[in-house]
């Protein structure tokens, strides 16, 4: 191969192998992925289309899935933008493929995963062309799931242009097509609560004198008991605790802060934490964001200073340990 030919060949060919077989590339790249081993799983990346060769369309599709999944992974540890412009290259392809199959629902999940990973790349026309393909797809099938996701995804970029009113109303739509997923799966209402709060928060900020400004500190005063309860639900039906129930309760301080009611503010704080102390091994195996979250909350506590003594330390010693497993 190249790397033998750019060799000193006398000493090369005593360790030179044969290149393994697709087959045996296949097992390596399964293993990986079974193994968590993104990189093992990339290391093999420039002979997919070598393993696609003969596949079904099941096959192919399986090994585009394993690559994708790969950078996103990449993605998630190291941060590196290159692995977005990979997962979006493999997942166009998913779409192309998935839509040949007459598998629609996952052509639209793929399509959603298109344009996360363009709107990440602030390519957001592009970004917004794909949620709208992912809304054609979902109402000519009736996949609400396609819906909920595509006026998600439609949302945040309004919000990001600065079309408040718009990005809102999408987020609302999304709000009301998730209960209807055909998983039946309460994450997408829960996922649509964060956006939306997070929505209302920025619109009652952005011109506090407009009328929909006003509309949205209103909205969002419904919203949130609407996400704390939802979150207590999920945590009750999974029987561990969920992580948007501390999300609802940061963002209920938030909202009491914002009132000029701190005393308020605390109580939410000191339940979140509560929670947080009770059911410690559940938020330690929470996302990186999930803990940056925690501990976003602990300093407000300090700030507010409505804690002290024993439990304080008892706080202290949880957030440290945070720290210590997303290498703060």
């Amino acid at each position: 191969g190249a790397a033998c030919q750019k060799a000193a060949w006398k000493g090369h060919k005593k360790t030179c192998a044969p290149p393994l077989i697709a087959d045996e590339v296949h097992e390596k790249v399964v293993e990986a992925q079974e193994a968590g081993d993104w990189r093992g799983v990339l290391k093999w990346e420039g002979r997919m289309d070598e393993l696609m060769e003969g596949q079904t369309n099941d096959g192919c599709n399986f090994i585009l899935s394993v690559f994708a999944r790969a950078h996103r992974s990449g993605m998630k540890s190291t941060g590196a933008i290159e692995h977005a412009r990979s997962v979006t290259r493999l997942e166009e392809r998913r779409v192309a493929l998935l839509g040949a199959m007459e598998r629609f629902r996952d052509q639209g999940e793929a399509l959603c995963a298109v344009g996360d990973h363009l709107a990440m790349l602030r390519k957001r026309q592009e970004a917004a062309t794909s949620f709208n393909r992912v809304r054609d797809i979902g109402a000519a099938h009736g996949f609400f799931s396609l819906e909920c996701k595509a006026c998600e995804g439609l949302g945040i970029l309004a919000m990001k242009e600065g079309r408040h009113q718009e990005g809102v109303d999408l987020l609302r739509n999304a709000l009301a097509a998730a209960p209807l997923n055909e998983y039946d799966d309460t994450s997408y209402e829960l996922t649509i609560f964060r956006s939306l709060v997070n929505a209302l928060f920025t619109a009652a900020s952005a011109s506090p004198s407009s009328p929909f400004s006003a509309n949205a500190r209103d909205e969002v005063e419904e919203v949130i008991p609407r996400y704390r309860k939802a979150a207590e639900a999920e945590s009750k039906r999974s029987g561990k605790l969920c992580s948007a129930e501390l999300d609802s309760l940061q963002a209920s301080a938030h909202l009491h802060k914002a009132h000029g009611h701190p005393e308020k503010a605390a109580q939410d704080l000191h339940a979140l934490l509560t929670l947080a102390r009770e059911n410690k091994a559940a938020v330690l195996e929470m996302p990186r964001r999930g803990q940056r979250k925690r501990l976003a909350a602990h300093l407000a506590l300090q700030k507010l200073d409505m804690e002290s003594g024993e439990e304080r330390e008892e706080y202290e010693a949880l957030m440290v340990e945070m720290a210590d497993r997303v290498g703060l």
